[in-house]
């Protein structure tokens, strides 16, 4: 079978949301969905040799398996669905599964086994490490328009192509987007290099753009493409046009106003506000 699409629920209505919108994606991608849920065992301060071990562990796996119902509830009939259990680490055995899934998608906020997920290191580990894409579902899909994130850098390419093939399954718009700001150009602006020219800048910005966008523009000739480069943050550039967007796209890594994206500010700020679900592309 296709790589199925993979969604992890720890009863929240957080996790429900991404429930929907996970059977919505498995069906527009012709896959199936795996709903998991990952409890984590053995506890701290409750070793298996216990004697309380025994019964906490039967209540976690019984909670999971209420848990993984009430997802299953919440998926049309006419999707494959399969379910699964799990003991561990969240991080380590979402990752394990997404070794074997198109795309992992996960809520904005949890309880349980996610407690803190999104203000913790979860989403951000996941979206760094692993195997697939990863979308966190947040805020409101509101106009067809997908919001991408170019700078330049090695996972432009893999970026690209998710927006593409995304937007390619309905009418939708590519926004194509490129801050050229960082914190180099502004220190040296500030200190009264006067000499940098900030017009050609510009120029560079959106003939980086314009190249790194026209073999997809090529390739995809029916979807809409807008193009948008601004001296501004990267954060700041997404998040004004991701506000009334469907989704927003990013790389795992990247370059220039981009740089250290997953391990910098910008993909947590995104995750953390993002008026739109997020996706992260390795």
């Amino acid at each position: 079978m296709n790589h199925p699409v993979l969604v992890a629920v720890d009863g929240s209505e957080s996790a429900r949301e991404a429930v929907v919108w996970a059977a919505a994606e498995a069906r527009r991608r012709n896959t199936w969905l795996r709903i998991v849920t990952v409890y984590p065992w053995p506890i701290t301060g409750f070793p298996e040799s216990a004697a309380t071990g025994p019964q906490l562990l039967a209540g976690l796996r019984d909670q999971a398996h209420t848990t993984l119902a009430d997802a299953r509830a919440a998926v049309v009939p006419d999707l494959v669905v399969r379910t699964a259990a799990i003991e561990g680490d969240v991080v380590a055995e979402l990752r394990v599964a997404s070794e074997e899934a198109a795309l992992l998608v996960l809520g904005s906020r949890g309880l349980g086994g996610f407690s803190g997920m999104l203000l913790g290191s979860t989403a951000v580990a996941l979206s760094a490490h692993g195997a697939c894409p990863v979308v966190v579902v947040r805020g409101e899909t509101r106009a067809p328009r997908i919001v991408v994130g170019i700078d330049g850098g090695p996972t432009d390419d893999a970026v690209l192509t998710f927006a593409f093939e995304y937007a390619a399954g309905g009418d939708r718009t590519v926004v194509a987007t490129h801050a050229w700001s960082d914190t180099v150009l502004d220190a040296a602006h500030t200190a009264g290099y006067a000499a940098l020219d900030w017009g050609q800048l510009s120029t560079q910005a959106s003939d980086l753009l314009a190249d790194r966008v026209h073999p997809w523009r090529t390739k995809f000739p029916d979807v809409p493409v807008d193009l948008v480069v601004a001296r501004s943050r990267p954060t700041r550039l997404l998040i004004e046009q991701a506000a009334d967007a469907e989704l927003v796209v990013v790389g795992s890594r990247g370059r220039g106003g981009f740089a250290g994206l997953l391990l910098g500010s910008t993909s947590q700020a995104l995750i953390r506000h993002s008026p739109c679900p997020v996706a992260v592309v390795r």
